[in-house]
C-alpha cells in the first residue's frame, strides 16, 4: 500500500510544479502594471520641473549625509543577484527550472535590459550629478541588479528573493548616495530591470519549441553510470550531465 501511495504523491508533486513552471512563462498583462509604472515615474522625473526639485534635494541629502565618505560596493553588489540566481539551483529541490532554462532565460534577461538602457541612455542625455558626461538616465547599475533580484524571485520564490530585492535597493540608494545618479534614474533602472527579467521568461516556450526541450526535470539532466575496471579492480561512478 506504501508504493503506490509515493508513486501518487510523487506524480501530484511534478504536476504542481509544473502549473508554477507554466505561470511565470505565460504573458499576463498585469505583469507590466509594476514595471512600467517604475518607468514612467522615472521618465517623467527627466522632464518635469517639480520631480527635478526632489531630485535636487535627495541629492543635497545625500551630500550631508556622506560628506567625503564615498562607498563604492555598488560597482560590485549589482552582480550579486545574478550570480545566486545561476549558483542557487544547485541546492536541490530550490529552482523551478533546469539549468539550461535558467542559463538561456538570465541571457536573455540581460540582453534584453542592455539592450533598454543603453541606447535610452544616449538618447535622453540627462546629466550625473556629479559631471558632465550625459549618461545618467536611466541607472545601468539599478536595472542590473533589479533584473537578478526578479529573476530570482521568480525562479526560487518570496524569500529568496525577498533578499536579492534588498540587495536591489542597497545598490540604487548607493547609487544617490555616491552622487552618481538622480532619484528617477535609479526608480527607471528598477522598473527596466524587472521587465528585462519577466520578459526573458516569456521567452521561455518559445525556446523549449526552438531547441526541443521536452523535459523540464532538472533531474533528468544528470544520470549516473557506474562501471568497473577488472584490470585495476577499481569501481567509478560516472557522472553525465545532458545540455
Amino acid at each position: 500500500m506504501l508504493f503506490p501511495r509515493f508513486v501518487y504523491a510523487a506524480e501530484n508533486r511534478d504536476s504542481i510544479t509544473t502549473i508554477r513552471t507554466e505561470h511565470y512563462s505565460r504573458f499576463r498583462p498585469q505583469q507590466l502594471i509594476l514595471p512600467a509604472s517604475l518607468i514612467a515615474v522615472g521618465t517623467f522625473g527627466v522632464y518635469n520641473g517639480w520631480f527635478r526639485n526632489l531630485d535636487n534635494s535627495v541629492k543635497n541629502g545625500m551630500t550631508n549625509l556622506r560628506g567625503n565618505h564615498y562607498f563604492r560596493a555598488d560597482d560590485y553588489l549589482q552582480y550579486l543577484p545574478a550570480a545566486t540566481y545561476l549558483a542557487l539551483g544547485a541546492v536541490k529541490g530550490t529552482a523551478r527550472h533546469p539549468f539550461r532554462e535558467r542559463l538561456a532565460v538570465g541571457i536573455t534577461a540581460y540582453l534584453f535590459m542592455s539592450a533598454i538602457v543603453n541606447p535610452v541612455k544616449f538618447a535622453v542625455g540627462e546629466k550625473r550629478p556629479d559631471s558632465n558626461s550625459r549618461h545618467s538616465f536611466p541607472s545601468g547599475h539599478t536595472a542590473t541588479v533589479f533584473t537578478g533580484a526578479e529573476l530570482t524571485r521568480i525562479e526560487y520564490g518570496l524569500w529568496p528573493g525577498v533578499a536579492m530585492y534588498t540587495v536591489g535597493v542597497g545598490v540604487a540608494f548607493l547609487r544617490l548616495y555616491n552622487n552618481r545618479h538622480w532619484l528617477n534614474d535609479v526608480i527607471a533602472g528598477a522598473g527596466i530591470g524587472i521587465l528585462s527579467a519577466r520578459a526573458a521568461y516569456w521567452m521561455l516556450p518559445l525556446y523549449r519549441r526552438w531547441f526541443k526541450w521536452d523535459n523540464h526535470n532538472e533531474a533528468s539532466l544528470f544520470s549516473t553510470i557506474p562501471s568497473y575496471n577488472p584490470t585495476t579492480r577499481e569501481i567509478a561512478i560516472n557522472l553525465i550531465y545532458t545540455f
